[in-house]
């Protein structure tokens, strides 16, 4: 039993360098790398609002370009729809007057 356990405590002894190894790696990684995370963030952060500014202009035109478009089918319906058998009307007493004209004399 004695045995097992100076061979545990030789195994940690022998492990702590790598560990302490592993993580200075580590740190020394994050530090390389927190440069290029810190202009990717800012980067992400500049097209993210610029994209948002430019879809939100485009929902705005797009939204106001629907609003016209209803507001013309609403005119269609309210108005234009209801004149539609007078217009009928005027446009036949119009086609029969031009047809019973006498056509202009060229020279």
């Amino acid at each position: 039993m004695e045995v097992l356990a100076v061979l545990v405590a030789l195994a940690a002894v022998l492990a702590v360098p790598f560990v302490l190894l592993a993580v200075a790696l580590k740190v020394l990684f994050v530090l390389v790398l927190l440069p290029f995370k810190l202009v990717a963030a800012l980067f992400k952060g500049v097209v993210g609002l610029a994209v948002g500014l430019v879809g939100g202009l485009f929902g705005l035109v797009a939204g106001g370009i629907g609003l016209v478009a209803g507001l013309f089918v609403l005119f269609l319906v309210l108005v234009a729809l209801p004149l539609a058998p007078l217009l009928l009307l005027g446009g036949i007493v119009w086609l029969a007057l031009k047809a019973f004209s006498p056509a202009p004399r060229t020279a």
